[in-house]
């Protein structure tokens, strides 16, 4: 179920809104914790998912059962290794099963057939919706336990509902348990709270409906054009219409359930901070799905020495965090090269900071940094490696700029003004961040202002799914 389709926006929010509200009433009468809420919003979450995936929902309560149990263990007994081993093991061998078994199988009938065999027989296993952010979430509950930072959740109950809560269930943040343990316990949700959570919401909406859904007309396009046809112009505008829309499609679904959670009573963490305002790709990773690269630096990165050893000990740990990060997103070979193009680039910063290489000015290390960054997604976006590679050729080796006929209609007034502001929006101010400057609870005229035409451009922006039913799922629906 999209946030943006008109079955979430005018059916299943006012519905969750209101049962939510009901049990919030109920808890509040009984002046206790908020089971009724908690139960409500884990049947909300689980239709949602069931809405979306079918009988994977089997799947999602499997790994729920799983980090319940793996977490009592850990907790209360004295197989606390043999509970994290067996309870990581179980959610790891799902991940794989289940996102990358048709790779394997598909590069084993590849080999078989160059030795002269024939394809493997297979059944392709279809990819369950979330599967990578769910399991990253039981993984660190049980990992905080193991370390005893955390404590096991008595009741399986609480368990199902932070790992499988709607509003960051199919594309995060990944929320770690200690980041909403009190909140599970203990909550109230204030008139702020709802009106800052919809304006966050909204706010998410219109990038998503606005901003996204006009650049990526013009991507899709590009990276529909034939090989053959393929140019520099056609390379450059697809790259950086990309660019654009993987970045306001993802923050969008963040800034959307950062604001459904505050709305339910849940602080969610920021997901991302004007990451092409960075001035290095180190920094470009301190701003990008924070949540998963803070994921991979507490529970990879640094468990397996991070930057504690020598020099080629600190490289072969970035390098591996990087494959595991393009590998997450997903199972094809053009997502290991962007992994490794990053971990590539990041080996090359740190060496140039041991030999303390002069800096060259803010505003160029800004510019390089973007360029750099537009050049990994477009690996990241296609197809095929020989489309990724036929992309960077041209990319870098003059080939003409006439753009086919075929992708004329997505050039549209509308899609190309998107585009110029995209453009203008890199050149910001690293340190502004509209998501945050909206939800912030301090009171400012310039804020009330904002918001109020926010909310505006979202009910103009609701209106237009209605009138077109043009609405398309997230880009990270599929990792």
């Amino acid at each position: 179920m999209v946030f943006s389709s008109p079955v979430f926006l005018y059916l299943f929010l006012p519905l969750s809104l209101l049962l939510v509200g009901g049990a919030a009433l109920v808890d509040r009468l009984r002046r206790k914790r908020p089971t009724v809420q908690n139960l409500v919003l884990l049947a909300l979450s689980l239709a949602f998912y069931l809405f979306g995936s079918g009988d994977q929902l089997f799947l999602l309560l499997g790994v729920v059962a799983i980090t319940h149990i793996a977490g009592l263990v850990i907790e209360r007994t004295a197989w606390r290794r043999a509970g994290l081993a067996t309870g990581v093991g179980l959610q790891v061998a799902a991940l794989g099963f289940f996102k990358y078994a048709n790779f394997f199988v598909d590069q084993a009938s590849i080999v078989s057939v160059w030795l002269g065999g024939s394809t493997v027989e297979w059944r392709h296993i279809g990819l369950p919706i979330g599967i990578s952010f769910f399991t990253f979430q039981a993984i660190s509950y049980l990992v905080d336990i193991y370390r005893r930072e955390q404590e096991a959740l008595d009741n399986p109950l609480d368990v199902a509902l932070f790992i499988s809560m709607f509003p960051q269930l199919i594309a995060g943040p990944i929320v770690r348990y200690g980041e909403v343990a009190a909140q599970l316990r203990q909550r109230h949700t204030t008139r702020t709270d709802l009106a800052l959570g919809a304006t966050r919401f909204t706010w998410g909406l219109v990038k998503k409906v606005w901003l996204a859904d006009s650049v990526a007309a013009i991507a899709d396009a590009a990276f529909n054009v034939p090989l053959a046809q393929l140019n520099s112009g056609v390379a450059l505008l697809g790259a950086f219409a990309y660019a654009f829309q993987i970045y306001f499609d993802f923050s969008a679904y963040s800034d959307m359930a950062i604001g459904l959670g505050r709305i339910f009573g849940f602080r969610f963490p920021e997901n991302f901070d004007r990451p092409y305002s960075a001035v290095s790709i180190t920094d470009f990773w301190r701003r990008w799905h924070q949540t998963l690269s803070f994921w991979f630096r507490d529970y990879v990165y640094i468990p397996l020495g991070g930057s504690r050893g020598s020099s080629w000990h600190t490289y072969r740990n970035l390098w591996i965090v990087f494959l595991l990060s393009g590998f997450w997103h997903g199972a094809a070979w053009t997502f290991v090269i962007w992994g490794a193009f990053h971990g590539g680039l990041l080996s090359l910063e740190r060496m140039a900071r041991r030999r303390k290489l002069p800096q060259l000015p803010v505003p160029v290390r800004r510019l390089i940094t973007f360029l750099l960054v537009v050049v990994g997604f477009t690996i990241f976006r296609a197809e095929s490696l020989d489309q990724g590679l036929a992309f960077w050729t041209h990319m870098v080796w003059p080939s003409g700029t006439e753009l086919p006929p075929r992708m004329l209609p997505a050039l549209s007034h509308r899609n190309v003004g998107i585009l110029v502001l995209s453009f203008a929006t890199v050149a910001l101010p690293g340190s502004f961040t509209m998501g945050r400057f909206l939800s912030s609870d301090t009171p400012s005229t310039a804020r009330s202002i904002t918001r109020l035409a926010v909310a505006t451009a979202g009910a103009v922006a609701v209106s237009a799914i209605l009138a077109t039913a043009n609405f398309s799922p997230f880009i990270y629906f599929r990792f």
